[in-house]
């Protein structure tokens, strides 16, 4: 067998290869990099056996410097999240708020009706029960309703019963633009809706159904206005089957609102009464 010398070129040259190779198989193992390696080394064919040869043995990256990689992995994937989580907060401050909001429709043109606006009191006139009522009309809910209350009090006929009701009326716009709709609640539990409409001087109030009208029976109003203080209304009904007929009429009069008692003068401080010495 050949025997080399360290003083040989060759054994020196194979040295410094396999020096070389160790460094650069530990710096890809840093990287996760696995190096297997085999490297056959020859002796020169005058001086070395052809069989004999040698290897450089594989070098694997260790465990400490696995565990190293991946704590290093591991922290930066933590402070990743702690800085995203840092971000939102501000983010949403960021974002202005949602404001939603929900358009109401313009009060109705009431101005055709202003001069009911108050308290009436009236009394049924010829060919009519003998009786009184009694009328309230004001605005309501920022003037977008007009609230009616009236009182009624007849008295029977040959052939009508005696009557007492109170009813509550709510005139608003009509759904579909045209006109007003007045909404009657009654004391005896009937809920008639009628239609307003104008003709001149006058308002008629034709019946269009209900929650829960009067069996059978039909009922509308005029109203007609005949000077600044007073109008007439005029019910007319029909039984079922038959044609309308004049209920009762009834003229009302406008209640003036009642006179603001006036300031009591204060007194002249000559007149004031003057406290006594010993007071």
């Amino acid at each position: 067998m050949t025997k080399y010398c360290d003083s040989s070129p060759l054994v020196a040259a194979l040295y410094e290869r396999r020096k070389r190779r160790s460094q650069t198989a530990a710096t890809i193992g840093r990287r996760h990099y696995i190096l297997s390696a085999s490297v056959v080394l020859r002796a020169d064919p005058k001086s070395a056996n052809p069989q004999e040869e040698s290897s450089i043995i594989p070098i694997v990256p260790t465990p400490h410097h696995r565990s190293s990689d991946w704590g290093v992995c591991v922290r930066a994937l933590i402070l990743a999240a702690l800085c995203a989580l840092a971000a939102t907060p501000s983010i949403a401050r960021q974002k202005p708020p949602v404001q939603y909001q929900i358009r109401t429709p313009a009060p109705p043109d009431f101005s055709a009706l202003d001069w009911m606006i108050g308290q009436w009191t009236g009394k049924t006139i010829a060919n009519s029960p003998p009786g009184g009522v009694q009328l309230s009309v004001n605005y309501n809910l920022e003037k977008h309703f007009i609230v009616f209350h009236e009182e009624i009090s007849l008295a029977a006929t040959p052939t009508v019963p005696a009557t007492q009701e109170s009813w509550m009326g709510i005139l608003s716009a009509a759904p579909d633009g045209a006109g007003f709709v007045l909404r009657i609640f009654s004391s005896h539990g009937f809920i008639t809706r009628y239609r307003l409409t104008t003709e001149g001087a006058e308002w008629h109030l034709n019946p269009e159904g209900g929650d829960f009208p009067a069996p059978g029976w039909l009922f509308r109003r005029v109203w007609a206005r005949t000077g600044p203080d007073e109008f007439t209304e005029t019910v007319q009904a029909a039984p079922p089957g038959k044609g309308f007929f004049d209920y009762y009429s009834v003229k009302f009069t406008h209640v003036p609102p009642p006179a603001k008692p006036a300031p009591v003068p204060a007194k002249p401080a000559s007149e004031q009464p003057k406290n006594s010495p010993g007071s």
